[in-house]
């Protein structure tokens, strides 16, 4: 059911989501509206808000996948289908270990395979996929993960969300990942009625500076996996409530909704399990995340 286009008061955990993690603070009253109407530019204006409302809350967002390479990172993301980031930080290490290179991998036995990947689920398709893709990287790109799109997707098992995770974070050219998360927020904020990946991918993209896209969709996702579930969001310590259109379908109890927050589980907020050096603290430990106690 739409929401009708009056205004609605409603109580919202304080501007950072930080905030009403770590200790109760006064509520504010704000008065949120629908966007039915809204013009172009009123979009557009939004939407960068937004982004730079999630940029102040997630600073450090930045890909869940250990890598320490494009072959690496472009592995991991088609083993992290269907499962979590947390699971396939788990499981990688070992794979690398055994087969380093795509022709390492190209080469491998199957089964020997299918052994390593089992905990990330569906490990006989997976397997197929990153022995498939080793294969053609060996056999069309000389060993070496290219960094064009056109390339990329021709890849087994790479589509365009795998290949812009790759695009954008090991070769820094822009792109937008529309998953699972991307795709339910930027309907939630009415940033797009799309519901085709590659469709939303030019609607939210039209909307934003290429420049920006890669660390949109890290905003978005990690914002999606944190706050904004899907079942449960945690409207009450969300901290672009006043500008989401869809504020109210989640909790909106300050108190109740930081009960709502969450992460993959296991391990720290951001699932690395070896960060880069900037996110660790001066003892060289994971930094905690924003609103830890």
């Amino acid at each position: 059911m739409k929401k009708t286009a009056s205004v609605k008061k409603a109580t919202v955990a304080p501007k950072k989501a930080a905030v009403a993690v770590e200790k109760a603070a006064p509520v504010k009253v704000v008065a949120t509206k629908p966007p039915k109407g809204e013009s172009r530019t009123a979009l557009v204006r939004r939407a960068r808000r937004i982004n730079r409302e999630l940029a102040e809350v997630y600073p450090y967002a930045h890909p869940e996948l250990d890598f320490d390479n494009p072959f690496q990172l472009i592995v991991a993301t088609v083993l992290s289908a269907q499962t979590t980031d947390l699971r396939v930080n788990q499981t990688t290490p070992a794979l690398f270990a055994k087969y380093p290179t795509p022709e390492d991998l190209a080469a491998a036995n199957p089964e020997e395979v299918e052994e390593i990947l089992r905990p990330c689920g569906f490990f006989r398709a997976k397997t197929r996929s990153v022995i498939g893709l080793s294969k053609a990287l060996v056999e069309n790109h000389g060993g070496e993960v290219p960094g064009r799109l056109e390339d990329l997707v021709k890849l087994p098992g790479v589509g365009r969300k795998t290949a812009f995770v790759v695009m954008g974070n090991a070769f820094g050219r822009p792109g937008i990942t529309v998953d699972t998360h991307f795709q339910r927020l930027v309907r939630r904020w009415q940033w797009t009625e799309e519901t085709d990946p590659d469709k939303i991918e030019a609607a939210v993209g039209a909307l934003f500076p290429k420049s920006d896209w890669t660390d949109l969709s890290h905003h978005v996702i990690w914002h999606g996996r944190r706050i904004c579930h899907a079942r449960k969001p945690a409207c009450g310590a969300c901290p672009i409530a006043p500008l989401c259109p869809a504020y109210g379908e989640g909790e909106t109890d300050p108190e109740k909704a930081k009960k709502l927050l969450k992460y993959e589980k296991g391990g720290f907020p951001g699932q690395r399990l070896k960060p880069p050096q900037a996110y660790l603290d001066a003892g060289g430990k994971p930094a905690p995340p924003l609103g830890a106690g």
